[in-house]
């Protein structure tokens, strides 16, 4: 870790002469001073440049012919020692009393300690750096950015004087020093793609810094950049040959020659494009809490926590004897992992994957919980199960971390889940024996014995109540099956209601009326144990249960529980509470709900028995609800878009949105229940309103779920064809080219779209007719048929004004803003930019907005005022960021670095580009990231690393090749002469070398 400078040899600090009220000094910037948090007036130049220089002598005296060698150097004015006096004079007079002091015909300050940002900094480092010995990296680059954050640009910026510039220069470098520290520790911790934009910035700006360049080149080769990472030796060894005449060090050639073997101590390019930014690393505690009257089973809890503790690597599975529920897999498992936890400093992660409900838990799915759990910011969250599974493995590499993942369907479902640190250890739980999953020490658990089930029994009710019943306590338990969570279901009951006694208990359970006879075998069990507290419910609370057991959603919220059981919250609430009072619901949140797995079949069954009719209202209810809250929050994101009254009507009232924010909030928490219930309900009669509730979250939900929207799109699709609607088809294939659109598969985006305006047209469906010949402009827009896109977009603009959709006119008029920008008709671009963000309005940052702020920005830039398209595309970057929308950020930043070019700045065209092409990994589609690597290509030219350019202009090469046609070629050809002359140039300049 580099040390701090100094000015001098330590001394002793000089104490204040009273205790001072609150002040602070800042020198890392323009030097500034606080008191009580306001900032006061450090006067003129001058005037901060003494006290500059007495905060910097850390409280020694300053004679006067040394300040004012320090403040003017050689040559200072005759009146010297009069303008010093009268600086001390002023700046007394706002410093607290006693701070500046006299003495011996000078002055000092007396600093109070942490007042000072240039202290706290030092303090900061040298406390990472004790960290960084200790092995605490992730605490270390903490302090480091501390640090870092304290500067506000160029330390005693606007300070004169040879004292202020020689410490200027100082702090600088050590700035510099502590960001090289701290972007080792960034690359130490797994942040390999996120220190690539930085490094590549900081490395135009001090090309002979060679441990820059070393870090780097390690950057890009973690982040499977391998090219790129030689490109960067070989630019680095043509520099110092031409500025210095010398060869790289002995670091960096080391460095080039591992990775060209492709060392595997490097940590490599086997980590991938989407390696963990660890420096945010936190440690979870995800285990549900333990039962405090578990009971029994001793000999196979110590055999498990031993196991757990001393095996590397260690896996078990737990399953129930012939498949039973309610055996106690959960509750075992939970109580071994609390008592083995100390053994896993690094935290502990559990999921419940759902493995016997209707739709187990997709592995995808929890790998991104587990991730944010992990420290992982969404952004740096892959799409596929394949880079999430490996990005879940390297943030768990040389962590002792314990997995607990419960209720699971089947091997196939957890081995994605399964870390590979020898660090590491999972317990799971399932209904089936795992004999096909490798290395796993399966255990089959059994019922309890009579003495254990008693034991427990005991616990629950209390000592007192069963020891004058004991023969009646066993007959309770044996009518359970001595199965745990029947017998745990029985004696809540019991210890509930204090007028019973335990015979009353076990005369209820010996009615086989209210059993099943065959208690042990299978579901029954389970089944015989919820029937027994099911029984006891309140008619409203019995009617709650069965009918919010309907909802697929993994959860449900208070407000669509409320629709299903047609009541007003407050009510839906009493009951739900109630119903987690007994045991049947859990509160997954302040008002959210959800089942057990088991518990959700049987509130089904009772559903199916007891309320066929009820069902199926309950279940129109919800989607009502659903798609009555979707169209309002479309309506708030897309304000005065017509579309939304041209929905199936609904029976139900929305939720209510007081502002934009709120209607993304409810979408985010909304995502899965929605797509479960357009999923469970696109058939029948609901078929158009699930369709329409798909249509209603295509540029929200099917941003961030894309897979599984795409999931229920296809299906629901799929259902409308075989229905025969060709209104209900129109609108899924509508959903599915938004897919594809921002998936950046533009082929299959085309063909859903030709085949969604065929149905539109049949139907004269205004919504698909117009949204999709949108589409079908985009899609042309993007593969540059500029005609087809105009004649599109202004079709779909004639249908927009026939329906009255202001915000339809002003989206078409956007993307024709491209349109003419894309064949040099700028003036019309910039205007046809400006009226539709005249016709959206600015008042509320809708994605509507972001789009029309882009399409200006590149028009402006087009015309040659770069600043005010900068200023646009700032302005749209911000809304989409806040959306989530990772498409549009992307292509923002793109569009930033290609101005950034045309400024003849390519280092901060570089950095952009390295940010566009960290987002557009994720969406988009190769096609976008290739358009990215091109113009990083053209910013490493520009800065002179020809090597790293060539290896981005061929990156980018291979990916235009695979387009058909004329388009094809028209991107290929000028990437061909760029490698052409960049190859020339290379050989020429070899052959210099050679002859030199």
């Amino acid at each position: 870790m580099p040390a701090p400078p100094t000015t001098s040899a330590p001394v002793r600090r000089r104490p204040a002469a009273a205790p001072a009220p609150p002040q602070q000094f800042k020198v890392l910037g323009p030097v500034r001073l606080y008191r009580y948090g306001e900032e006061a007036s450090a006067g003129s130049p001058q005037q901060r440049a003494l006290l500059a220089v007495l905060l910097l002598r850390s409280g020694r005296t300053a004679t006067a012919a040394e300040l004012i060698d320090a403040v003017w150097g050689e040559d200072p004015p005759s009146q010297a020692l009069a303008a010093l006096r009268t600086y001390a004079s002023r700046l007394r007079k706002v410093l607290s009393p006693g701070v500046l002091v006299s003495e011996s015909g000078g002055y000092a300050i007396a600093v109070a300690p942490g007042s000072l940002d240039l202290e706290q900094a030092q303090h900061l480092a040298a406390e990472a750096d004790r960290c960084r010995t200790d092995g605490k990296s992730a605490r270390a680059r903490m302090l480091l950015d501390k640090a870092l954050a304290l500067w506000d640009g160029e330390a005693l910026a606007g300070v004169p004087g040879p004292f202020a510039e020689a410490h200027r220069a100082r702090l600088e470098a050590w700035r510099l020093e502590l960001r090289e520290a701290r972007l080792g520790l960034d690359l130490e911790l797994g942040a390999h793609a996120e220190a690539v934009s930085e490094l590549t910035s900081l490395t135009g700006a001090h090309p002979l810094r060679e441990r820059l360049r070393e870090l780097l080149m390690l950057a890009l080769y973690r982040s499977g950049r391998q090219a790129e990472a030689l490109a960067v030796y070989a630019d680095t060894r043509r520099f110092l040959a031409e500025e210095l005449g010398v060869e790289p060090g002995p670091a960096l050639r080391e460095l080039q020659q591992r990775i060209l073997r492709a060392d595997p101590e490097l940590g490599g390019a086997a980590d991938g494009p989407e390696a963990p930014y660890r420096a945010a690393l936190v440690r979870p505690a995800q285990l549900p809490a333990t039962v405090p009257d578990f009971t029994g089973r001793t000999a196979l809890v110590d055999e498990l926590v031993t196991l757990l503790t001393t095996e590397p690597g260690f896996l078990t599975a737990i399953s129930g004897a012939a498949g039973i529920g309610g055996i106690g897999k959960t509750t075992l498992a939970v109580h071994v992992a609390h008592a083995a936890r100390s053994a896993f400093p690094d935290g502990q992660l559990y999921a419940d994957l759902q493995g016997v409900g209707p739709r187990a838990a997709e592995p995808e799915t929890v790998l991104g919980s587990f991730l944010r759990a992990l420290g992982t910011p969404d952004a740096q969250i892959p799409d596929s199960l394949h880079d999430r599974a490996a990005l879940y493995r390297s943030m768990l590499d040389r962590r002792r971390v314990l997995v607990l993942l419960d209720n699971a369907r089947d091997s196939a479902q957890v081995r994605p889940l399964l870390p590979a640190a020898p660090g590491c250890a999972t317990l799971i739980t399932s209904r089936v024996r795992m004999v096909d999953l490798a290395g796993a020490h399966l255990v089959d658990l059994d019922v309890l014995s009579p003495e254990e089930a008693v034991q427990f029994f005991t616990g629950i009710v209390g000592e007192e109540r069963v020891a004058a019943e004991r023969e009646a306590a066993l007959d309770v338990v044996s009518a359970c099956g001595f199965l745990p969570l029947a017998i745990r279901i029985a004696a809540s009951r019991l210890a509930a209601r204090r007028t019973w006694t335990v015979a009353v208990l076990a005369a209820k359970l010996a009615d086989e009326r209210r059993r099943l006879d065959e208690l042990q075998a299978g579901d029954l069990a389970v089944r015989s144990s919820f029937e027994l507290g099911y029984g006891q419910l309140e008619p409203h609370q019995a009617r709650a249960f069965r009918l919010i057991g309907l909802a697929d959603g993994p959860d449900i919220s208070l407000a669509a529980a409320a629709a299903m059981l047609d009541g007003p919250p407050e009510e839906t609430e009493d009951q739900l509470e109630a119903l987690v009072d007994t045991g049947f619901l859990e509160s997954a949140a302040p008002g959210r709900y959800r089942f057990h797995d088991l518990t959700r079949l049987y509130a089904r069954a009772c559903a199916e028995r007891e309320a066929p009719r009820e069902r199926d209202a309950a279940l129109t209810r919800l989607l009502d609800f659903y798609l009555a809250s979707a169209a309002e929050a479309y309506a708030v994101e897309h304000p005065g878009d017509r579309s939304v009254e041209h929905l199936a009507p609904t029976s139900r009232a929305a939720a209510e949105f007081s502002y934009l924010e709120d209607a993304r909030r409810w979408l985010g928490a909304e995502t899965e229940g929605i797509l479960s219930c357009a999923r469970q309900l696109a058939h029948g009669a609901r078929l158009r309103r699930a369709i329409d509730l798909l249509w209603s979250v295509k540029d929200t939900v099917g941003v961030r779920s894309p897979r599984l929207y795409h999931e229920t799109a296809a299906a629901a699709k799929r259902a409308a064809h075989a229905a025969r609607d060709a209104q209900a088809e129109g609108r899924a294939c509508a959903a599915l080219t938004a897919v594809h659109l921002t998936a950046g598969d533009l082929r299959a985006a085309d063909a859903e779209a030709q085949r969604a305006l065929v149905l539109a047209l049949a139907v004269d469906d205004p919504v698909t007719g117009a949204w999709v010949q949108y589409d079908r402009g985009v899609i042309a827009l993007q593969e540059g048929r500029f005609p087809e896109a105009d004649r599109c977009l202004r079709e779909a603009l004639s249908r927009f004004r026939a329906d009255d959709n202001p915000f339809g006119v002003a989206s078409a008029l956007c993307q024709l803003s491209h349109v003419e920008a894309g064949i040099g008709n700028v003036r019309s671009a910039v205007a046809l930019a400006e009226e539709a963000i005249e016709r959206i309005g600015s008042e509320a940052a809708t994605l509507a907005l972001a789009e029309s702020r882009y399409a200006l920005g590149i028009a402006l830039s087009a015309t040659g005022r770069t600043g005010e398209a900068l200023s646009q595309l700032d302005q749209a970057l911000v809304i989409f960021e806040d959306c989530g929308q990772a498409l549009g950020e992307g292509m923002v930043r793109f569009r930033r670095a290609q101005i950034q070019l045309a400024l003849r700045a390519p280092g901060r065209a570089a950095a952009e580009a390295e940010q566009a092409l960290a987002v557009l990994s994720r969406v988009g589609g190769d096609r976008r990231r290739a358009d990215v690597l091109v113009v990083l290509g053209d910013a490493m030219a520009g800065q002179g690393e020809s090597a790293r350019a060539r290896t981005c202009w061929a990156e980018a090469l291979a990916v235009y090749e695979r387009v058909r046609g004329p388009e094809g070629e028209e991107l290929c050809r000028p990437l061909r002469e760029r490698l052409h002359r960049a190859g020339r140039t290379a050989g020429e300049g070899a052959g210099r070398a050679a002859g030199s």
